[in-house]
This record gives structure tokens, C-alpha cells and sequence, in this order.
């Protein structure tokens, strides 16, 4: 057997900030042998994997799939979503389990992480906001099959996101995706369809039960090699159902969307130097606001961007 660690840190482009030096990417201690590994700490979420894999641009940059966008960032509508769901990325206080890596070309994992269990028996001393009870408890898990040009993988995740004790809310996103690739060699096709479905449970029947939100995403990409370097491009929808209940003699009100197109090459100067570059777009309809740069103008109500135009221009070095 093998004992392993893993910490990982980031720092800002803009100003070179390492955040004080934490490691609060992924930090784990692992015990591994033929029988697959063990893992403890703050780890990737499985559900995250099928996103980052099964996107030409690995969710990095104005390119990332709207996949991921969607999971940050609510809707500005004041709608109850999933947006800003804590574990999307990576989960804290989290038991992994790995599958060895000799059985065919099957892999897989199992998930749990806790909450921080911070409760009362006195409910005013219990407090409303999130990370109180039950926030931040994952379960999941991801298996694949990897032979040759073909890569697929099925995943699903239950998070809880939200969690007030005194109304006796629990607040969980339900996600399950399904990726797949095939390198043909000229050009390496990617695709990926993804499901999300929040719920708010109750500890006792609500006198007006809020509506549930339910998500629908979906990916297609592509790589190819030209010359020294790797062309990159993918196309991802993301289409929301607010699930309204329409009064009789009043039109439907259409559900937000959004659609992002990006396109993007890295240039290899060497094997560990590389320019890359990449521009994006996305489209917002009936309300939805996601964009290529983050959460800008998602919570102001007066006003949604239809468009959102970002760019890369960078140099990668590989130590």
C-alpha cells in the first residue's frame, strides 16, 4: 500500500495574490493499493468531472462551458435556482473511493461529504444562514469506460446548498450528466448532457410551497491538431424551467436560456511553453444573464445583458 498527499493552491493573474498561501483548491491524504484508494479531505466533486473533461477549454477561461456558469450563478429574477451551489467544484470534509486502475478500461468513484453539523436544540440559537445544518453534505459518484479513442462517463451528485433550521427548509440540487469523446485522430469530438433539478424539502407541509427550478444543458466540442499547436471550439445551451403556474386567460411567460459559442487555439512554442488565445460569446433570452466573465450584473434587477463577449490571451508555462 501507499499513503499519498495532495495540496493545491492558486494564484491571481491581475496581481499575483496567492490568498495567503491556501491551499483551498484540493487538499487530501489518501491510502491507495491494489484494491483502489481512499481519499479524505477537500476533493473535486464527481459530478464536476464530466464538465471539466468533456470541455474542449476544461472549464478554464471566457471559453468554459455555460454548464458551469449555470451551477455558479443564479438567475437575477429573484427565482429560487441552483446557482452558487457550494460543492459544484470541489466538496469539503469529503470520504472518496477510487476503483483500481487495471480493470479494462472501467474507472469510477464514490463520494460522501459532510456538513459542518453546526445545530441546536434551541432553535434560536441555531443559526438561519446557509452552513448551519445541513449545508454542504454530497453524496455522489461517477463511473466510465476509457479503451482507445473512446472515453465515457455517467455521473450524479445530491448537494444540499441551503439550509434554514427555523423554517424547516432544506434547499439540494439533484444533478446527473452524461459525457463522451472520441478521438479520431484529425479531430477529437466531445459532447455532454446535463441535468439539474433543486428542491426544497420541507419538515412540515408548507402553507404555499415555493416552485422547484429544473435544468437542462447541453455541450458539443471539438479539438484538432493544425501544426504546432491545437485548435479548440465547443457549443453549450443551458435552457431553465421556472415550472410557473400560469393563471387561466393569461399567456405562458417564456423560461430564460442561454447559448455560448467559443473558439480558441494554443500554439505549442515548446513542450512546456504555449500561447494561447480564445474569444466567446454568449446569447441570453427572457431573463437569463449568464456571461463569459462571472456573475457581472446577475443580481441587478433592472437590467440583464443579452450579450456577453469575452477574450483570452495568455502564455502557459508547465513546471
Amino acid at each position: 500500500m501507499a499513503a499519498g498527499f495532495w495540496l493545491e493552491g492558486q494564484l491571481t493573474n491581475d496581481d499575483g495574490n496567492v490568498g495567503g498561501l491556501s491551499f483551498t483548491r484540493r487538499s487530501t491524504v489518501s491510502l491507495s493499493g491494489p484494491w483502489g484508494e481512499v481519499r479524505l479531505g477537500r476533493d473535486y466533486a464527481a459530478t464536476f468531472w464530466n464538465d471539466t473533461v468533456y470541455d474542449p477549454f476544461g472549464t478554464v477561461g471566457a471559453g468554459a462551458t455555460l454548464l458551469m456558469a449555470a451551477q455558479l450563478y443564479p438567475l437575477p429574477t429573484g427565482t429560487r435556482t441552483f446557482g452558487g451551489n457550494p460543492n459544484y467544484v470541489r466538496t469539503s470534509n469529503s470520504v472518496g473511493y477510487f476503483l483500481p486502475p487495471n480493470l479494462g478500461g472501467v474507472y469510477g468513484e464514490l463520494q460522501y461529504a459532510l456538513p459542518e453539523n453546526v445545530g441546536s436544540s434551541q432553535p434560536s440559537s441555531t443559526p438561519v444562514a446557509a452552513n448551519s445544518t445541513r449545508t454542504g453534505r454530497y453524496v455522489g459518484g461517477r463511473i466510465g469506460y476509457a479503451s482507445g479513442p473512446l472515453d465515457v462517463a455517467i455521473a450524479y451528485g445530491n448537494s444540499a446548498i441551503g439550509d434554514n433550521h427555523d423554517a424547516g427548509t432544506t434547499d439540494s440540487v439533484k444533478t446527473v450528466n452524461l459525457g463522451a469523446s472520441y478521438d479520431f485522430g484529425v479531430v477529437k469530438l466531445l459532447g455532454e448532457v446535463s441535468r439539474l433539478r433543486t428542491r426544497r424539502a420541507y419538515d412540515a407541509a408548507p402553507p404555499v410551497r415555493a416552485p422547484d427550478v429544473d435544468t437542462t444543458g447541453f455541450l458539443l466540442g471539438l479539438t484538432a491538431p493544425i501544426g504546432a499547436g491545437l485548435l479548440r471550439a465547443s457549443w453549450s445551451q443551458v435552457d431553465y424551467d421556472l415550472n410557473r403556474v400560469t393563471p387561466p386567460g393569461m399567456a405562458a411567460l417564456p423560461d430564460p436560456k442561454a447559448r455560448k459559442l467559443a473558439l480558441g487555439y494554443v500554439y505549442n512554442l515548446s513542450k512546456r511553453t504555449a500561447l494561447y488565445a480564445t474569444v466567446a460569446q454568449v446569447r441570453n433570452r427572457n431573463g437569463a444573464a449568464l456571461s463569459t466573465g462571472g456573475p457581472a450584473l446577475v443580481n441587478n434587477a433592472s437590467f440583464t445583458p443579452r450579450t456577453s463577449t469575452g477574450y483570452d490571451l495568455g502564455i502557459r508555462y508547465a513546471f
